[in-house]
């Protein structure tokens, strides 16, 4: 089953959905009900509440539903017959008007007695999805569009796939995925914390974490910097004036608050780096022998996220970007976007993301106003780059109405090792900036040449990349990345000595030690040692200093029996280089 007919398969049970409840609670009045990835969901506002105890009864009426239900016919309506079948419904009549306004044709869904103001698509006939399998999965709070000031309605979200294999499949990626959960094992681990009193979305990193987090920002680092390019620092706020400049104030509406000063001069917090960038371009004189001209800077942007939207590490308000904006000449676009593509595919080996896709985004046809620039401009970059993409030979989409109001942009989503999609690296093509901010070169002519602009993050964000690698990895970090890199358990007090003589060693060799010379008994700190995921634990006990050898656990290939220290030391110094 394609893509396509995958969705109109999960729209469709959405509608039994919505048929379902109409007939178990008929006060109730139906909102929105979309496909979305892995099943449907639908908005209720019901007069008495459900609980997830009732969900077995609404879907075993939308199963009684799916056996009398032979099509989904669409129909068109007019604006005043729409207003008529769907009196007293508060949400479809605000539909119906902003659709009316927009200058949409309104149409309708029928299957059975159930009629629903709907766009479509849906399957023509539920013999097109009679090995489907169904299920629904849970109830939560959603407010009415989206809005914390409307009502908040009750969504109730089902499970749809082309076959119950498939369904079965997916719910036992779900089981490993709860198990792998970076809040659970971010908090276990100790690698990070969020605080109530600091506020919502505002993740702080513990020390083990931030090791991890040091370890990203010198590899991404390094990478970069072997590619040329130039690290920079900004502050955190700017005057309002530069956000009015590159269009975010206004256009952007995740910006902070504006803040005053003493002087009642007006700040925002960054929201993003690029207008900060595009002055220290500015602040010296480029001729064309210059570029590319690539600034780089892993520093923290500030989002004005929802606080229901928050979750985690994945969703944040303050959010570390290994950020970088490549400041070319139009002639250089398909070379730099092929060496970004190089760096990509080498960072995401390194992680074993191995199987990935593309989703170019570009303007939506409808509502041209809310982006900068004539059709030209966009039609141009646009084409430049799905050839780029093409000529890579990676499976892609494109995604109309999903670009940056400035211009499209490269979004690739990888697979982590259980299987789920994860949306990484940006690349966005932008010919509008450089406009407002009057950027240029010095051309092989003497006269001024306007650049083009590459807005890029590899990571993303440290704090999403750090939780995706937390579920990726399930906590079992590879050697260079973990806080602890090797654990020595001495087996009684007298062997602490030559433990910690082992330990210093390991230390001067460049790895981060814990010699557990603490009271307890060496089962417990062999455990211990498990339970927070150690690549390698040493045992120190009479044979082995009798023997002046070292006993080795390895987390991932057990017992690796006596070995010498100082082959050992050879064995990890090789597996922390190479990043195995």
């Amino acid at each position: 089953m394609n893509d396509e007919k995958i969705m109109r398969m999960r729209h469709s049970f959405a509608h039994l959905l919505g048929a379902a409840v109409k007939e178990l609670y008929p006060d109730a009045l139906i909102a929105t009900g979309p496909a979305i990835d892995n099943g449907f969901y639908y908005d209720f506002d019901f007069k008495t509440p459900i609980t997830d105890k009732d969900l077995g009864k609404i879907e075993q009426k939308m199963r009684e539903l799916a056996k009398k239900v032979k099509s989904f016919d669409k129909a068109e309506i007019s604006n005043k017959d729409a207003e008529k079948l769907f009196k007293g419904n508060p949400y479809k009549l605000e539909l119906i008007k902003e659709y009316t306004k927009e200058g949409q044709t309104l149409t309708t869904y029928t299957s059975g007695d159930f009629v629903d103001l709907c766009a479509g698509p849906h399957v023509e006939s539920m013999d097109e999805i009679k090995n489907a399998a169904f299920k629904l999965e849970r109830i939560a709070g959603a407010y009415w569009k989206g809005d914390e000031k409307n009502k908040m309605l009750t969504r109730v979200y089902g499970l749809a796939f082309e076959s119950k294999d498939a369904l079965l499949a997916y719910e036992k990626q779900q089981e490993e995925a709860r198990k792998r959960d970076h809040k659970k094992l971010g908090k276990e681990l100790e690698l990070f914390t969020v605080s109530e009193l600091v506020g919502k979305g505002l993740p702080m990193y513990l020390p083990k974490g931030n090791i991890i987090r040091t370890e990203l920002d010198n590899f991404i680092r390094k990478e970069k910097e072997n590619l040329g390019y130039l690290f920079v620092t900004i502050p955190h706020i700017a005057k309002k004036e530069l956000y009015i400049r590159s269009g975010h104030l206004g256009k952007y509406d995740a910006m902070m608050p504006i803040m005053k000063d003493a002087t009642g001069e007006e700040f925002v917090l960054k929201a993003m780096n690029c207008p900060h960038h595009f002055e220290i371009y500015n602040a010296l004189q480029h001729t064309y022998r210059e570029l590319p001209y690539r600034i780089a800077e892993n520093t923290t942007v500030y989002r004005n996220e929802k606080s229901g939207e928050l979750s985690g590490l994945l969703r944040v308000k303050s959010l570390c970007q290994d950020d970088t904006h490549h400041i070319i000449r139009p002639e250089q676009i398909e070379s730099e976007i092929e060496m970004i593509l190089g760096l990509m595919k080498k960072v995401y080996t390194t992680f074993g993301f191995n199987n990935y896709k593309v989703e170019i985004s570009v303007r939506g046809k409808e509502n041209k106003d809310k982006y900068f620039g004539d059709d030209m401009v966009w039609q141009k970059a646009e084409n430049i780059l799905i050839e780029q993409v093409k000529r890579w030979g990676v499976p892609f989409s494109v995604e109309e109405g999903e670009a940056a109001f400035y211009g499209p942009k490269i979004d690739i989503r990888v697979k982590d090792s259980i299987g789920r999609d994860w949306q990484l690296t940006t690349i966005q093509l932008d010919f509008n900036q450089p406009e407002n901010f009057d950027m240029n070169f010095t051309g092989q002519d003497g006269k001024k040449h306007r650049v083009v602009v590459l807005h890029v993050a590899i990571f993303g964000s440290f704090e999403r990349f750090f939780a995706i690698l937390i579920e990726h990895y399930a906590g079992a970090f590879p050697l260079w990345l973990a806080p602890v890199q090797i654990k020595i358990v001495p087996i009684r007090e007298n062997h602490n000595e030559h433990a910690e003589k082992v330990a210093q060693e390991l230390k001067d060799a460049g790895f981060r030690v814990d010699c557990d010379t603490n009271e307890g008994n060496m089962g417990g700190k062999v455990r211990d040692a498990k339970n927070n995921k150690v690549p390698y634990t040493i045992i120190i006990g009479d044979k082995d200093i009798e023997a002046k050898k070292i006993s080795v656990e390895s987390r991932d290939k057990g017992q690796l029996g006596q070995m010498d220290l100082k082959e050992f030391i050879k064995k990890i110094v090789e597996e922390k280089e190479n990043r195995a």
